[in-house]
């Protein structure tokens, strides 16, 4: 269940990132309040995640996420550029992501 938070937490840290260019430096009142939001869940849903993944490879997973997220927003909303070597090291930041998950057991455990 904490993997599924901690998942959930990037997905709103993409929220947070791209709440906050579509603010236009806080000038648009109704994104700056999406960015707001977005932060809020994201670290309540963190700090919940960290109680049983260690901090380390929780923030480096929540990074992550929000990272390719954030790239991926670029890309498809934004019409960023896609060129084979972004794509590729989003696709390394992917695998690391997955490793981090694999080795990592819930202190639960």
């Amino acid at each position: 269940m904490h993997w599924i938070l901690l998942v959930i937490a990037g997905l709103f840290e993409v929220g947070f990132t791209t709440s906050l260019k579509l603010s236009e430096g806080f000038t648009n009142w109704k994104w700056a309040a999406g960015f707001v939001v977005c932060v809020i869940i994201s670290f309540v849903f963190l700090t919940k995640a960290i109680e049983q993944i260690p901090l380390g490879t929780a923030y480096a997973i929540w990074s992550g996420i929000g990272a390719v997220g954030t790239v991926l927003v670029g890309i498809f909303y934004f019409k960023e550029d896609a060129n084979f070597w972004r794509i590729f090291f989003i696709g390394l930041l992917i695998l690391s992501i997955v490793g981090l998950k694999l080795v990592t057991p819930d202190k639960s455990s």
